[in-house]
């Protein structure tokens, strides 16, 4: 048996609020190490995810206008595929290699409570041996 995602998720992570502007959330991404970050309202509540991918069309924009326009909102995916802290390494395996995505928002009974990126878990399936 594998061990669950809690034990090796990130708990501690960059949040997003979706009034923040883009070009403060891509700085935010690129600083951070993540590739992604969970949009949360002002309760805390999951509301979206942003990507450094979804940076680059204002990024490119930027480079044309030098002005960097938008907010998070304009750039974010919703709904967001999320994992449950309790899913084993190998169910969770499973999702990473059934979907495009490079990590997911961890929650724990509805609340946001870490992120799993891709190469947290297979550094853990690396050190099982």
């Amino acid at each position: 048996m594998t061990d669950q995602i809690s034990t090796i998720m990130h708990r501690e992570f960059p949040t997003l609020v979706a009034e923040m502007p883009i070009r403060q959330a891509a700085g935010l991404l690129h600083s951070s190490g993540f590739e992604s970050a969970p949009v949360v309202d002002a309760s805390g509540e999951l509301i979206g995810i942003l990507t450094q991918k979804d940076c680059f069309r204002p990024a490119l924009q930027a480079s044309y206008y030098r002005q960097w326009r938008g907010t998070v909102s304009d750039q974010m995916s919703s709904p967001v595929k999320t994992i449950e802290a309790e899913t084993d390494m190998v169910t969770a395996a499973q999702m990473f290699l059934s979907e495009p995505h490079r990590s997911f928002p961890v929650q724990q009974s509805g609340r946001l409570v870490g992120m799993l990126r891709r190469e947290d878990l297979l550094g853990a399936f690396l050190r099982l041996g």
